[in-house]
């Protein structure tokens, strides 16, 4: 819980950070900002005096997890900011997002143990509010920027702080997706001219590969076992309803008694609360509606190669687990690149961009 002094800010915790839609290419006409898309957390930071917290996508503090951050930003000469950016943890010449993840645990002995082990740093791409308590998020990114470059150059400690670059050229930002690797998970496309729109997808996106985050909506146990076979997948559609569009069956056998251990505990219809598994097709079979239903509270991310019918046509790729994000930020969005395109031209003629 933010604490009375974080509450007053300008800009105060429970914000819900600007996002992004998927579109298949970057953005041709002018007055776009190109920053990567780091592979980390995305974290929302704010400091009032002492008081310092670190606020996930998800809306949940951080905080505890990432001690090594909040001290950082706890001795910074700015007593007072708000700022958005990405948690990453470097390992070799990548970064690590199972390293992330292992954070995420009850015990704090593990956390200051890895905290010093395999310590995170923040990178920053926005600024919300400056060291004088105002509130930029009607301010233009061009403004924005200048601030927070300012803001960077102003802190005494960089190793646990880092500044993420940007282009206005174009063909460096396709060079950045093609050069692509580890650290990177695509590039942001933002309007250099655009106030920050929190909870709005007021960014474009370019993914290196088709990926979805979709919500565990149930399972079903391996032919002959009691041991996690396949994870049914789910996404929420306009009316707030959780619809199966697939499943994924890339579960390593180390890996199946925790997961099911984790399942079974979470068992409780009705799992999907719109298209569910099992209805009526000529593909049924009486193996097809034997499956147990889950409350959503497992989200993961897939690599999915077509959709077809608001379903994925094939089988998907366990990528990993994301406990930083909300099961309902997990909507259709993600698999509707036509719609995508749609919104783009809305966007345009709008007036959004030059």
């Amino acid at each position: 819980m933010a604490a009375d002094s974080l509450k007053l800010l300008a800009v105060p915790p429970g914000l819900e950070p600007m996002e992004a839609k998927l579109v298949t290419e970057l953005p041709e006409n002018s007055g776009w900002q190109f920053e990567p898309k780091w592979d980390g957390f995305r974290c929302l930071a704010y400091r009032a005096g002492k008081e310092v917290d670190l606020q996930a996508k998800s809306g949940k503090t951080l905080a505890r997890y990432f001690p090594e951050i909040v001290a950082m930003l706890a001795g910074l000469p700015q007593r007072t900011f708000v700022v958005d950016g990405e948690l990453a943890i470097p390992i070799g010449d990548t970064l690590s997002f199972d390293a992330l993840q292992m954070r995420i645990h009850p015990a704090e002995s593990r956390i200051a143990r890895l905290a010093v082990k395999t310590p995170a740093f923040l990178i920053l791409f926005d600024l919300l509010m400056d060291a004088t308590g105002k509130s930029l998020i009607d301010a233009p990114l061009k403004t924005r920027r200048v601030v927070l470059e300012g803001f960077y150059n102003a802190a005494d400690e960089k190793k646990c702080l880092k500044l993420s670059p940007y282009t206005r050229d174009r063909d460096k930002a396709e060079r950045w997706l093609d050069d692509a690797r580890g650290a990177l998970d695509g590039v942001v496309a933002k309007r250099i001219d655009g106030a920050y729109l929190p909870g709005e997808r007021a960014m474009l996106k370019v993914k290196r590969l088709r990926t979805a985050d979709c919500v565990v909506g149930g399972f079903r146990y391996a032919s002959g076992t009691r041991k996690v076979g396949s994870l049914l997948l789910g996404l929420y559609d306009e009316d707030g309803k959780l619809n199966h569009v697939g499943f994924t069956a890339t579960i390593t056998n180390a890996e199946r008694p925790a997961l099911t251990k984790t399942l079974q505990a979470l068992i409780a219809p009705p799992g999907f609360t719109g298209k569910a598994p099992g209805g009526p097709s000529r593909w049924s079979t009486e193996r097809s509606g034997e499956w147990e239903p889950l409350k959503p509270k497992i989200v993961v991310e897939v690599r999915y190669d077509h959709v077809t019918g608001d379903r994925f046509r094939h089988g998907t790729k366990l990528l990993r687990f994301r406990p930083d994000k909300a099961p309902r930020q997990c909507t259709f969005e993600q698999i509707a690149p036509e719609a995508v395109a749609e919104n783009f031209k809305f966007l345009l003629r709008s007036g959004h961009c030059d």
